[in-house]
């Protein structure tokens, strides 16, 4: 199995960077291979300019076509993911996610921005006609401590991120399940 995971903060390190980082871990340990990308992976001319040709872009398309899933993570600026993540999934053809499960994760200032991940994030995967988008995963800035060295979690976050992840696997298990019964 193969997952990229998409970090949309524009700042590194950051929590939502934190959070994939955690996820990774997780991921790998079961044997799952996990290609980190990063919107810093991407010149910033290129998503302003609509470069539909800019390598880096072609490659990130080259691997998402390749992946069975997409752990993206954001901050929420204005009750919304960044600009800049926005401006990628533009980029990406329509049915970009059609063979991949996804899971959103998001951290905030303050939990009155929990909901973003529904009605901003969400809609724009859906657009993307993502295969399966799994619940995702808030923290607000109190639950991620110390992501700038050894990310700690408080349990609460650690037990919903544990949770979302198996139900990702599961979700990554169904996928091949045809296949391995065929062989």
């Amino acid at each position: 199995m193969r997952v990229i995971t998409l970090a949309g903060s524009p700042r590194f390190p950051s929590r939502s960077t934190a959070l994939l980082a955690l996820s990774q871990q997780r991921l790998e340990s079961r044997g799952v291979e996990v290609i980190p990308w990063n919107i810093q992976n991407f010149v910033p001319e290129d998503l302003i300019n609509a470069r539909f040709d800019a390598p880096a872009l072609l490659a990130f398309k080259e691997d998402l076509a390749s992946a069975d899933g997409l752990i993206v993570a954001t901050p929420v600026y204005k009750a919304s993911f960044t600009g800049a993540l926005k401006t990628l999934l533009d980029l990406l053809p329509e049915r970009a996610l059609e063979h991949a499960v996804v899971l959103p994760l998001a951290t905030g200032g303050t939990v009155a921005h929990l909901l973003a991940v529904d009605y901003a994030l969400k809609p724009v995967l859906n657009a993307l006609k993502a295969q399966e988008i799994l619940h995702g995963v808030f923290a607000d800035d109190t639950q991620i401590t110390h992501y700038d060295r050894q990310p700690e979690l408080v349990p609460q976050l650690t037990l919903r991120l544990d949770e979302a992840l198996e139900t990702f696997w599961q979700a990554l298990a169904r996928r091949h399940l045809p296949y391995a019964l065929a062989v």
